[in-house]
């Protein structure tokens, strides 16, 4: 079984874990040199379960790995443009947000031009382990892949995502008929488009809405029907002023915030971000369902203000059970295929509270560094990223803060490795 020995690791090949190889390459190279990021997949791909064709982010370019942090950067979106010979025509596109499949490529871009740190692809996290010194400190950590092979590093970075979330109601039906967001794009491809004739999609915000778009055009004879909570598909809460919360330079203003006040801003901020659909996919389903009623052949309905309390296989057809919020009539819908677009657990991750329990911590919290607070005396450090909404706001699993944050873990890093450094002279004076 192969083991190695790291200065720093840090889990999931995202974003996240991305930008921060670039902020240790430009800002810490001595570490990015002796740092590895593992990635569970073969490649490196932005939201892989929708990369979709005709699907766009709804975040400015410049909010790219770097640029905000250091706009001079190589490893800019803009600088990617350039290398693969593509930047008058975005220009002449005219547009800050680009398609999703274009953000995925820079981001396999940027991993292809790391000089420093590593990328081992196919390694997948089973277990984290704390590793302990005489006295009962933590000073490293050892990760278990699925392969056997393990490595241990001083300091961690999980920045792996949130947990899929598939409501209970859905979790006895068989697997083949049930799709989650974050599998749509590779699992739609094995459905036989004469046995997918009606699609169930859960949920209201705009990925359910493009998978609802997805398997309308994908299978031109299916009966689409979208089932939510809500009155209605509402757009994005965009306005520039709400748009200024999601600056960077906002997470110091939140974090210090009292409880009462973080939580307002995330229940106002809702929909700038969870509950809402870009303009352009409201305008397409609006205009789609107007000329369906046109022309007497509608297949793409939408089912309002319902719960869905129980779904069930009968007779080879999955039966969803709905409650009308309205007035507590019951129905039932019948679909061969559900679609799950009903985001992420917003808990920890069960990796992270995996890592909570075997520190014995009550929970896993971090810092205003993102470094997960550890029983004293620790000489290691833990970085968290993307699941800290609750202390550093709604911007945190987002684009938006990825180049800021990440110069703040690696200036948090080499000022514990300078405090390190010095604490060590000071023994060895003594």
């Amino acid at each position: 079984m192969q083991h190695q020995e790291v200065e720093l690791l840090a889990i999931g090949a995202g974003p996240a874990n991305l930008a921060l190889a670039v902020a240790l390459e430009e800002l810490a190279p001595e570490v990015a040199a002796n740092s590895v990021i593992i990635e569970r997949h073969q490649d490196v791909a932005w939201q892989r379960g929708m990369l979709l064709p005709w699907s766009q982010s709804q975040v400015s370019f410049l909010k790219d790995l770097v640029t905000l942090r250091n706009p001079r950067s190589a490893f800019s979106f803009v600088n990617y443009l350039y290398s693969v010979d593509r930047l008058d025509q975005f220009i002449n596109l005219g547009s800050f947000t680009p398609y999703r499949l274009e953000i995925s490529d820079y981001l396999r871009w940027v991993a292809e031009s790391l000089r420093r740190v590593r990328i081992q692809y196919g390694k997948e996290c089973t277990s984290i382990v704390p590793r302990k010194n005489t006295a009962g400190a933590v000073v490293g950590w050892l990760v278990t892949m699925a392969d056997g092979s393990t490595i241990a590093a001083r300091d961690l970075v999980i920045g792996a995502g949130r947990d899929a979330n598939v409501p209970e109601q859905f979790r006895d039906l068989p697997r083949e008929r049930v799709i989650h967001s974050v599998e749509f794009g590779m699992r739609v491809e094995q459905l036989d488009e004469a046995a997918s004739g009606r699609f169930a999609v859960v949920g209201g915000a705009q990925s359910a809405a493009e998978m609802l778009w997805s398997v309308h055009q994908r299978f031109p004879q299916a009966q689409c029907t979208m089932v939510m909570r809500s009155i209605g598909l509402n757009g994005y809460e965009s306005s520039k002023f709400t748009n200024e919360l999601f600056y960077p330079s906002f997470v110091d203003e939140f974090h210090a915030a009292e409880p009462e006040a973080r939580a307002q801003l995330l229940r106002e901020m809702h929909r700038s971000n969870y509950a809402g659909l870009a303009p352009a996919t409201l305008d397409t389903l609006y205009r789609q369902m107007y000329l369906e009623r046109l022309t007497d052949a509608q297949r793409l309905k939408m089912i309002t203000m319902v719960d869905v309390a129980g779904a069930r296989l009968e007779d080879d057809t999955v039966v969803l059970s709905l409650v009308d919020r309205k007035n507590g009539q019951r129905s039932e819908l019948c679909c061969d295929t559900v679609l799950l677009g009903t985001g992420f657990v917003p808990e920890m991750p069960r990796m992270v509270q995996n890592l909570a329990q075997a520190l014995d911590l009550p929970a896993a919290t971090v810092d205003r560094n993102y470094r997960l607070h550890l029983p004293s005396g620790a000489e290691a450090g833990c970085y968290l990223m993307g699941v800290n909404e609750a202390t550093h706001g709604i911007a945190d699993s987002l684009l938006s803060v990825l180049a800021a944050r990440s110069g703040e873990i690696v200036n948090d890093l080499l000022e514990r490795r300078g405090s390190d450094r010095r604490l060590s002279t000071l023994s060895l004076a003594s």
